[in-house]
C-alpha cells in the first residue's frame, strides 16, 4: 500500500520503519523538520532498540519519503495513520490542538482527491473525539461524507517504549473501531499477517479501551508498589509475595472480577481492606490507592441508591439480598446496605432471596442482619411473584434464568427494573429496565 503517517514520535517513527520494512511505500509527515531530515538520512528520530539499523535499511530501500505537506501526503497515499501527540493541558484535559489542526488540513486535501481514502486515528484520544469532533471538521472542510467518500476509524496502538519493534511484530491483538467494512478490510490487509486476533468494535469502544488499558497498567504498577512498601515495613519479601499472587491464574491473573456489576461485599473483602489500611497506617506507610478502594465501592452503591430514588416511587421490591448469588451470607452485602438506606428514606420494601431464611441464619451472619435490618422477617417473601406484583420498582441483585423468567411473567409496563446484575437481553420484560452503569 501507499501509506502516509502523521506524527513521527515513537509510534509514528516505529510504524514508518516497520511498514516500510514489510514492503509498503510510506510517507512520513511532521512539522519538525529535524525529524524529517534524520529519517531522510537513514537516522532515527527516537531512541529505540533496533531502530538505528532498521531506519538505515528502510531509508536505503527507496520506499520512504518525508514531507511537511499534509495535503500532498493525503493525495499521494491510500491510507493515513494519524499518530500526532495529544499531551495533557495545564488543567489535566487533553490538548487536542495538533490533531484538530491536522483534521482541517486533511479535510482540505480530501476536497480535491477523487479516490477513496482511509484515515486511521492511532493517537490516544478521549472517547467520542473521532465521531463528534474530528468527523464534522473533516466533512466540513472536504464537503464529503464519512462512509461514502472517505472512511474514518480508530486503531489503538500497544507499543511500549524500549520494545516498540517487538511489540509491533507481536501485539496482544489488533483492535479496529470502525463504522464501515472498507477500513476494516484495509487494516486487515495491512496488519492481518501479525500473529494475533483482529477484532472489530465500535469507534467509541476502541477509544475508551485504550484509556482502560493504560489505566489498568498504571493500577497494576501502583498495586505492586504499594504492596512492596507495606511488605518492606513488615519485613516480608515483596517479590516472593507478588510472585505467589501471579501464580493464581483462576482469580488473580484472569478475567475474574473484570466485568461491570454492583458493589462488592461479603465477609472477606471489606474487612481485609480495612485491616490493610490500618496496618499500613500503624507502620507509617502510605497506601492511598488501597485505602481508596472502599470509598470507591461506596460511590458505586450510591449510584444504585440514586437510581432508585430518581424514580420517585416508594414500593420497592428486592430480588436478592445476599452479597453473592447462591449464598445466604448477608454480612456486608451491598444489597443489605442499599435496603437499609431505602428504609431510612421511608420506602416500603419487600424482599425475595431463595437462599435467605431467618430460621437458618446463624452466628455472625445472623447478628449482622439483626443489627442492620432488624425487621427483615417482615420483609422477606417466599414467592418471587408476590414481590414483583407488589412493587413499583424492582431492584434485581440476583441473576439466573429463573429470575429472568419470573420478570418476564410478572412485570408490568408501569414498573421500573433497576438491573444490578446485567440481565442481558430484556426481551419480554414489560417494565422499563435500567442498568446500573449500562
Amino acid at each position: 500500500m501507499k501509506i502516509s503517517i502523521f506524527g513521527l514520535g515513537y509510534v509514528g517513527a516505529v510504524s514508518l520503519a516497520c511498514l516500510s520494512r514489510d514492503g509498503h511505500d510510506v510517507i512520513g509527515v511532521d512539522i519538525d523538520r529535524n525529524k524529517l531530515d534524520l529519517i531522510a538520512a537513514g537516522k532515527t528520530p527516537v531512541v529505540e532498540e533496533g531502530m538505528v539499523e532498521l531506519m538505515q535499511r528502510v531509508a536505503a530501500s527507496g520506499r520512504v519519503t518525508v514531507t511537511t505537506d499534509a495535503g500532498a501526503a493525503v493525495r499521494d497515499s491510500d491510507i493515513s495513520l494519524v499518530c500526532v501527540g495529544t499531551p495533557s493541558a495545564a488543567n489535566g484535559s487533553q490538548d487536542q490542538g495538533a490533531i484538530l489542526r491536522l483534521a482541517r488540513e486533511m479535510g482540505r486535501a480530501l476536497a480535491v482527491k477523487t479516490q477513496p481514502h482511509v484515515i486511521v486515528f492511532r493517537s490516544t484520544i478521549v472517547p467520542g473525539t473521532v465521531e463528534d469532533v474530528l468527523r464534522p471538521i473533516i466533512e466540513e472542510e472536504s464537503g464529503k461524507r464519512d462512509g461514502q467518500d472517505f472512511h474514518l476509524c480508530f486503531q489503538p496502538e500497544f507499543l511500549r517504549e524500549g520494545s516498540s519493534i517487538r511489540d509491533y511484530d507481536k501485539p496482544p491483538f489488533t483492535i479496529v473501531g470502525a463504522n464501515h467494512e472498507h477500513p476494516v478490510d484495509q487494516l486487515r490487509a495491512l496488519f492481518g499477517h501479525l500473529p494475533c486476533k483482529l477484532i472489530r468494535t465500535s469507534v467509541r469502544s476502541a477509544e475508551m479501551m485504550k484509556y482502560c488499558c493504560n489505566n489498568f497498567h498504571a493500577l497494576k504498577i501502583t498495586f505492586a508498589n504499594e504492596t512492596a512498601r507495606l511488605c518492606d515495613a513488615l519485613g516480608v519479601d515483596a517479590f516472593e509475595v507478588m510472585d505467589l499472587v501471579c501464580q493464581d491464574t483462576q482469580l488473580n491473573i484472569s478475567k475474574a472480577y473484570l466485568k461491570p456489576g454492583f458493589a462488592f461485599g461479603g465477609s472477606c473483602l471489606p474487612k481485609d481492606l480495612r485491616a490493610t489500611s490500618y496496618l499500613a497506617k500503624s507502620h507509617d506507610v502510605e497506601v492511598p490507592m488501597l485505602s481508596a478502594i472502599l470509598k470507591s465501592n461506596e460511590e458505586h452503591l450510591a449510584v444504585a441508591l440514586n437510581k432508585v430514588l430518581a424514580t420517585g416511587k416508594r414500593r420497592i421490591g428486592f430480588i436478592g439480598l445476599s452479597f453473592k448469588s447462591g449464598t445466604d451470607d448477608l454480612r456486608e452485602s451491598p444489597l443489605v446496605t442499599l435496603a437499609e438506606q431505602l428504609i431510612g428514606k421511608g420506602m416500603q420494601l419487600s424482599v425475595y432471596d431463595p437462599e435467605v431464611h431467618m430460621s437458618t441464619l446463624l452466628g455472625a451472619n445472623r447478628r449482622y442482619i439483626e443489627s442492620h435490618l432488624p425487621h427483615i422477617g417482615q420483609l422477606l417473601q417466599a414467592d418471587i411473584g408476590q414481590v414483583i406484583a407488589g412493587a413499583d420498582v424492582l431492584v434485581v441483585g440476583l441473576s439466573g434464568s429463573d429470575v429472568t423468567q419470573a420478570l418476564v411473567r410478572g412485570c408490568r409496563a408501569d414498573q421500573t427494573v433497576i438491573d444490578l446484575v446485567n440481565l442481558g437481553s430484556q426481551t419480554g420484560i414489560a417494565a422499563q429496565v435500567e442498568g446500573l452503569c449500562w
